[in-house]
């Protein structure tokens, strides 16, 4: 059956307009988001589908290319559905987010949400004034953390022309596990020996895991 077909009183979107989203299921609320369905299945029951077979955690986690090989999604209906998972992403980051940094666990907090889910390693620069201030963030590299070609410089690059008193180093391992590797130890003592050259103190470099995270200030003895 089409929606066209259905009571006006069952559409989603009417039923959106008269009792708001509160009122709507999972399912109706993604068939807003999805808009049509196909020709064999109109969307509320490909949305029924999608949330019973995959759950909205697992469609969220899908990579464009993964969520494509789904029965009736293409790459518009793909898009949409990462593109509502990333804004809700930095909803919850953006009530998270520190002004100033304390300690590594705010660090984990801050950074958490956005990459427990990453697919790939994602290597951040978070820049400090004196006061342990925020400055800014900056993504340097997505993919495999290599020392060959994390550079110091493309590290304090940025921190140099944002006037940063330190910085910590943030990055993420997929697997989950925030153990750090031979090439993470290598990368940190690379940044900590170019840091003492250069004037801006490495104060930290952390891992975030799925639901702890790895900090060298903490367990390393000669961090």
């Amino acid at each position: 059956m089409k929606i066209k077909d259905l009571p006006e009183q069952n559409r989603p979107r009417e039923r959106f307009l008269k009792q708001g989203a509160e009122a709507l299921s999972d399912a109706e609320l993604f068939a807003i988001i999805l808009r049509t369905g196909t020709i064999t299945e109109n969307v509320i029951d490909m949305s029924n589908r999608l949330i019973k077979e995959y759950g909205l955690d697992k469609l969220f986690e899908c990579s464009l290319k993964e969520l494509q090989k789904i029965k009736g999604i293409g790459p518009s209906k793909a898009m949409q559905i990462l593109a509502i998972s990333e804004l809700g992403k930095r909803h919850n980051q953006s009530k998270k987010t520190l002004k100033q940094i304390s300690s590594a666990k705010e660090v984990f907090n801050l950074f958490h949400e956005r990459l427990k889910d990453e697919k790939q390693e994602n290597f951040y620069v978070l820049m400090l004034n004196n006061k342990n201030y925020i400055i800014k963030e900056e993504l340097i590299t997505k993919g495999i953390l290599d020392s060959t070609i994390i550079h110091p410089r493309e590290i304090f690059k940025p921190a140099i022309k944002n006037s940063s008193a330190r910085i910590i180093l943030v990055h993420n391992h997929p697997s989950g596990d925030p153990a750090p590797s031979e090439e993470d130890v290598k990368v940190t003592q690379q940044i900590k020996e170019a840091s003492k050259v250069i004037g801006i103190e490495l104060a930290d470099h952390i891992i975030i895991g799925t639901d702890n995270y790895y900090s060298f200030k903490q367990k390393s003895i000669d961090f």
